[in-house]
């Protein structure tokens, strides 16, 4: 049987765990779903599923040949509409991925726009609060914030942002400005999960990194709901500065202890390297990358 075709019925098998859902999704039947996995085993002289009666599980060998299965496909498949469509119109469907308050205010308008300047095409949107494995998940481009681990992803920077402190005028006006880290066991600290998940807080101040341990009176789990209590009031927050700089402009929040910000946090568009660039996924990296960079200069 051809190498490609086995990949492909493995990877079904493994994602759907299951030989039946896998022989429904691939269009095929459940006995050459079972002889495809039996040749591939054979041909590799090792086991790469686990079966029971009720369950299919990947082995330890089976998760690696995975990944580079998964790989090779989809740079097989990139090849071809690379070469069939090299001057078409992209077509077909694109997954992409952002934290949510960013996928909200700069990555959807350009989805939007991609969305409306290619008619063949559809978008699903995974606006997430965590990192997103592209690979395992399926995902063919992502935004994202902060350093990048070293990968095989293709990256390509298009600003940076910052993590600051803010509180509103009334509650700086009825308990104080912090002036340094120290300052803040004094105050009602609002922590947001989403942006910083220990509360432990580091600062950087003329070359020396600290961090600092703050007891939160509220902790919340999005970075919207930290937003709100701090418009409220309630206290001192730390965020991202594209959340918030709309409010430090309109005056309804202010940025407090700038001397103290650590370094900024660099932005980048992801996707999964490859020799080939499909239409789709080259499309829209072109347009959100241009659009981010511009967006980002304001920021």
């Amino acid at each position: 049987m051809d190498k490609l075709h086995l990949m492909t019925v493995f990877v079904a098998v493994a994602e759907e765990e299951g030989f039946a859902a896998a022989s429904r999704r691939l269009a095929m039947s459940p006995p050459a779903v079972t002889r495809a996995i039996a040749a591939l085993e054979a041909r590799l002289r090792v086991k790469l599923l686990n079966r029971s009666t009720r369950f299919v599980r990947v082995t330890e060998a089976g998760q690696r040949y995975l990944e580079d299965a998964r790989r090779i496909i989809a740079e097989v498949e990139a090849a071809d509409e690379a070469t069939a469509g090299i001057n078409a119109e992209p077509r077909g469907h694109l997954t992409v991925t952002a934290p949510v308050l960013f996928g909200k205010m700069f990555v959807m308008p350009s989805i939007v726009e991609y969305l409306q300047r290619y008619p063949g095409m559809d978008v699903s949107a995974l606006f997430l609060d965590r990192v997103v494995n592209l690979l395992e998940e399926g995902v063919d481009v992502g935004v994202r914030i902060g350093e990048l681990p070293d990968s095989s992803m293709k990256a390509i920077r298009v600003g940076q942002i910052r993590r600051v402190l803010c509180a509103s005028p009334a509650y700086l006006e009825e308990h104080g400005v912090p002036a340094s880290p120290s300052d803040l066991g004094k105050h009602s600290i609002i922590a947001a999960t989403g942006v910083t998940p220990m509360v432990e807080w580091r600062f950087a101040h003329e070359g020396q990194n600290m961090a600092v341990k703050v007891k939160p009176r509220l902790t919340v789990s999005s970075n919207d709901a930290a937003i709100e209590a701090s418009l409220a009031g309630l206290g001192v927050s730390r965020l991202l500065s594209y959340q918030v700089d709309g409010h430090f402009e309109s005056g309804l929040l202010q940025r407090v202890m700038q001397t103290y910000e650590t370094v900024p946090l660099p932005i980048h568009v992801v996707h999964r390297e490859s020799r080939y660039a499909s239409t789709r996924v080259r499309s829209f990296v072109d347009l959100i990358v241009a659009q981010l960079r511009e967006k980002m200069v304001q920021h």
